[in-house]
């Protein structure tokens, strides 16, 4: 009997597999936070432009404030569906001093013009620049290239002490950031 390639690999592979099943963890799309226990990583100290204000930040500007990071491009539109949410968000919880939201720019075809007109058009009043290639690298690098792919609306969120957490994938409402939020403010 002739197996062919295809079915002759199919053979290694299983007179090679272990003879026990090995272990497979779960994840779940659920609205809770997954810590991931790296403090400081170097792209918090990467300066970045704010378009809206012309003003350079590094994200260890904010030590002790809870971050929203997004990353976005200016032509995604899960990214401005994801950012009217950030809007409202900032409206229901009245704009504490102690938090910030970020967008950032992750299309390495985008630059500080393409996302001045966009920011023109749409009057997002918080922080947007353009992430340059180390935070790109480290976001990629750190998390994992998801964060890297804008029209899966993935998002940050940083807590007082430094810890960064992901969001779930896809567009989050105002109202379920909100109850995420609250949370660490209420640290």
């Amino acid at each position: 009997m002739r197996l062919g390639i295809l079915g002759f690999l199919l053979f290694v592979l299983a007179a090679c597999a272990p003879s026990t099943a090995p272990t497979v963890a779960l994840v779940t799309a659920t609205p809770s936070l997954t810590p991931t226990p790296i403090l400081e990583p170097a792209w918090f100290n990467v300066p970045m432009k704010d378009v809206n204000t012309g003003k350079t930040f590094t994200i260890h500007d904010f030590k002790g404030k809870v971050v929203l990071v997004e990353s976005m491009a200016t032509w995604c539109p899960n990214c401005l569906a994801q950012e009217e949410q950030v809007n409202q968000l900032h409206a229901m919880l009245s704009d504490p001093e102690d938090f910030v939201s970020v967008s950032l720019d992750t299309d390495l075809n985008e630059d500080e013009a393409v996302l001045g007109k966009y920011l023109h058009l749409w009057q997002f009043p918080w922080y947007f620049a353009i992430a340059p290639l180390p935070v790109d690298h480290d976001l990629g690098n750190l998390y994992n290239a998801e964060y890297l792919n804008p029209p899966l609306a993935p998002m940050l969120l940083i807590d007082r002490r430094g810890i960064v957490f992901g969001l779930p994938y896809g567009i989050k409402t105002a109202e379920d950031m909100k109850k995420t939020i609250q949370k660490y403010l209420a640290e």
